[in-house]
């Protein structure tokens, strides 16, 4: 079947879960998108456990939170003990600052059946599998990619087609072919470690939490999934070659060391991996971007590979969405990048910190783990630290498609991503704020009727972003009076919003499609901001009128 029956505007290689979300999101902004995979069929090995609040607040975006709740386990704690399995420290954390459940256990084939199966929505995106790209030419106005069928071996067969896009995005793992095309360089180490991961039905333990057994001799991991599915990680001894070390009868040896006595194992699958803390320079080069493993790889310890690429394909769909159909200039992509880069890099960091306290590489290290290991439930402040996940760096942009008007950045709510709130609207009935919004831009301001502030200029910016425009109060409120133009009212239902524009440096701010916060300001200084986000969004034949200060602008309103 052919793949070139129209000319895509994306072309997407590597149906994994960076690959489909990325789809997913192109489809609901109405962008033409091609999915290749070179495998016959969704990879069914195993993958990906941890899924965190980030992640979920993505597929709420693009509609599939629900299906995607149904193969998790919610709020799932991680606990670190010992060999005799006393807890020596856990992270728990329950807040919901982003409308979802922090961490989740989950089982990714699952989850990538139903971003596959939620494609079937879009006339304009297609899935093809048993198709990989084997060569790409980047022509500046636009991308030839060379496509050839695979058999089932993954094996390519002498026919190929050419096909045109406006962009390719690599999506095509660890081993990424399109990475190897452009001679991407991949900086970082991989582990000399090995670690067989091992899935079992009808899990015999049942506990729903994840443990790290911090054992100096037989380190492991115990997972519990969602329908009765259990995991097992046990680390490959150095001296033991790995092909040997996951044959059945070793699997099961080592299962009688971990499980029940009268326990009886179903193994559903298993594989060994390597662990990998590797990131590409840039995620761009002209025309052809990199996303998910393909662009950076990360040891597993904190469940970081799966939702740093759900990040990238959250942060990367608006901005292909807006050049993709003329909107913004291309030079908006360059914000992937700057906006990316550094956060996965992070995420790198802190998980290899994580593999080397769970499995020191020497005996003093392991002593000196062991002594202050328990200290971390006596010491409250840093209980709190672990068990809240306070360690974990959250995304932050000081440069990309934000305008930053503090004096100091990093003080700043710009750049960060917004709560998600419960607000109501007239009729009383709660909603996530995110539902509300819906996949667009917004608009968001307390109680301030912020119309009389915005030129036709800026006024043009909002229309060409399609912009939700929104008013917030507290409850009480009569939610029918003033309500902005073209826009609507919406009750602070549970009083979050109003905790957050407490300590917030203006009452109006302006939200981007995947929640980051591009713009903070006062009303009198909202026509001002809107036209400085119309430049770093790089807005197609926008011309910005003279700027007003803001006391003058304050003077007209009120003569």
């Amino acid at each position: 079947m052919s793949v070139n029956s129209l000319e895509w505007d994306v072309v997407i290689a590597g149906a994994g879960p960076c690959g489909l979300t990325l789809a997913n999101y192109l489809g609901a902004l109405g962008v033409r998108a091609l999915v290749l995979e070179a495998l016959p069929g969704l990879i069914d090995y195993p993958r990906g456990v941890g899924m965190d609040d980030e992640s979920l607040r993505s597929f709420q975006a693009v509609g599939v939170a629900d299906q995607i709740r149904r193969h998790t386990v919610p709020h799932q704690a991680m606990r670190f003990v010992d060999r005799r399995g006393r807890e020596l420290a856990s992270i728990n954390p329950m807040a919901q600052p982003f409308g979802w459940p922090r961490r989740n256990g989950f089982i990714q084939p699952l989850i990538d059946r139903e971003l596959a199966d939620a494609l079937r929505r879009f006339d304009h995106v297609r899935l093809a599998f048993s198709r990989s790209v084997q060569g790409v030419v980047d022509h500046g106005d636009h991308v030839q990619v060379q496509v050839r069928p695979t058999d089932t071996q993954g094996s390519t067969e002498e026919k190929s087609e050419s096909v045109r896009a406006k962009f390719l995005i690599g999506c095509d793992g660890g081993r990424s072919s399109v990475r190897g095309m452009l001679d991407f360089s991949f900086d970082g180490r991989s582990e000399s470690t090995k670690w067989l991961v091992v899935d079992l039905a009808n899990d015999p333990i049942g506990l729903p939490n994840l443990s790290l057994v911090l054992d100096d001799t037989f380190p492991h991991v115990n997972i519990a999934l969602p329908h009765g599915i259990r995991r097992f990680e046990f680390m490959v001894p150095s001296d033991e070659d790995e092909a040997r070390y996951a044959q059945p009868e070793q699997i099961r040896a080592l299962l009688r060391r971990v499980l029940p006595l009268d326990a009886e194992a179903t193994v559903i699958r298993h594989r060994v991996y390597t662990h990998h803390a590797r990131i590409v320079p840039t995620f761009r080069k002209g025309r052809i971007f990199l996303a998910g493993d393909a662009a950076h790889l990360m040891p597993v310890w904190q469940g970081q590979g799966f939702n740093t690429g759900i990040r990238d394909a959250t942060n990367l769909g608006w901005k292909l969405a807006l050049a993709a159909q003329g909107t913004a200039g291309l030079a908006l992509l360059d914000s992937y990048t700057q906006e990316r880069h550094a956060h996965a890099l992070a995420m790198i960091e802190l998980s290899v910190l994580v593999g080397k306290i769970f499995v020191p590489a020497t005996g003093l290290l392991r002593g000196v783990r062991n002594l202050l290991a328990p200290l971390i439930s006596k010491v409250p402040p840093l209980r709190r630290y672990i068990t809240e996940m306070r360690f974990k760096p959250m995304p932050f942009f000081q440069r990309g498609a934000i305008v930053h008007t503090a004096a100091r950045p990093r003080a700043s709510a710009v750049g960060r991503m917004f709560i998600q709130p419960w607000v109501a609207d007239g009729t009383g009935k709660p909603r996530r704020l995110d539902d509300v919004v819906g996949l667009r831009f917004a608009l968001i301001s307390w109680s301030a009727h912020v119309d009389n502030w915005i030129s036709p200029a800026a006024r043009r910016v909002l229309e060409i972003l399609g912009a939700a425009s929104i008013v917030v109060r507290p409850s009480c409120q009569d939610l029918g009076r003033d309500p902005p133009a073209g826009g609507e009212v919406l009750a602070d239902h549970d009083g979050e919003m109003r905790r957050w524009f407490d300590t917030a440096p203006g009452s109006v701010l302006v939200l981007r499609p995947d929640r980051v916060v591009a713009v903070v300001c006062m009303p009198c200084e909202v026509d001002a901001s809107l036209r400085r986000l119309a430049e770093v969004l790089h807005l197609s034949g926008f011309t910005a009128e003279s700027e007003l200060p803001c006391r003058q602008v304050t003077q007209e309103v009120i003569a």
